[in-house]
């Protein structure tokens, strides 16, 4: 099972066999214990939920609780379901990095920063008004839409909170996964702040090598 729950620790370079600096993120990914696994019979689809980081008892609701109880697991923190390749996995199993190796392609999933309360500029890349002195509109939103409507249009893009979204960075690679400090090492940058939560995912849209095109007539090869 190529999924795992883990924290973002940070940014940091390491060289690769061939003498390559790479910038990679990493995260401490680990170890998740299969907590329940749902089934279509039973819940109308087949996910196995993975639980990471131990909860104190006195954090959790007596309904949680229960639900722990019942599944006879050790409470979790953060209880997330994955959807893909569980076929082979059962409830009370270990899930580690040992599931990843080098050159693996993944999803990370995780929750942007947070910007607090921001203007269309920076929310939605707007260009703004003119600079000139006589604008009087440099980062103000422009028509709000149609005067008759006597109400502001779903969707249109105004100031409002920026951030804390979920983002999914598709398709990143899998540089170093150390087994004794349950490290994942992921080439390039990952949604969120240090010590954000992260899910991480055998890559859905894995990019194809690119093959030869064969020369037109009348071109060397």
């Amino acid at each position: 099972m190529k999924s795992i729950i883990g924290r973002k620790i940070g940014m940091t370079n390491v060289f690769t066999d061939d003498g390559r600096s790479v910038p990679v993120t990493v995260i401490a990914a680990g170890p998740c214990s299969v907590v329940e696994l749902r089934t279509a019979e039973k819940n109308g689809y087949d996910a196995a939920v993975l639980g990471f980081e131990d909860a104190k008892l006195k954090h959790l609701t007596k309904p949680v609780r229960g639900h722990f109880e019942k599944l006879n697991t050790a409470p979790k923190s953060f209880v997330r379901e994955f959807r893909r390749d569980i076929a082979d996995v059962k409830a009370g199993d270990t899930v580690t990095v040992t599931a990843f190796e080098a050159g693996d392609r993944v999803d990370v999933i995780g929750t942007s920063k947070g910007k607090g309360f921001t203007g269309i500029m920076k929310r939605w890349n707007a260009s703004g008004g003119g600079a000139s002195h006589g604008s009087m509109i440099h980062r103000q939103p422009a028509s709000n839409g149609d005067t008759n409507a006597a109400k502001t249009v779903k969707g249109s893009k105004r100031p409002g909170h920026f951030g804390v979204d979920r983002v999914t960075a598709l398709n990143l690679e899998v540089i170093r996964a150390d087994e004794s400090r349950n490290l994942l090492l992921v080439k390039g940058a990952i949604p969120g702040g240090k010590s954000g939560v992260v899910l991480v995912r055998k890559s859905v849209r894995v990019r194809k090598p690119k093959q030869a095109q064969p020369a037109a007539k009348g071109e060397k090869k």
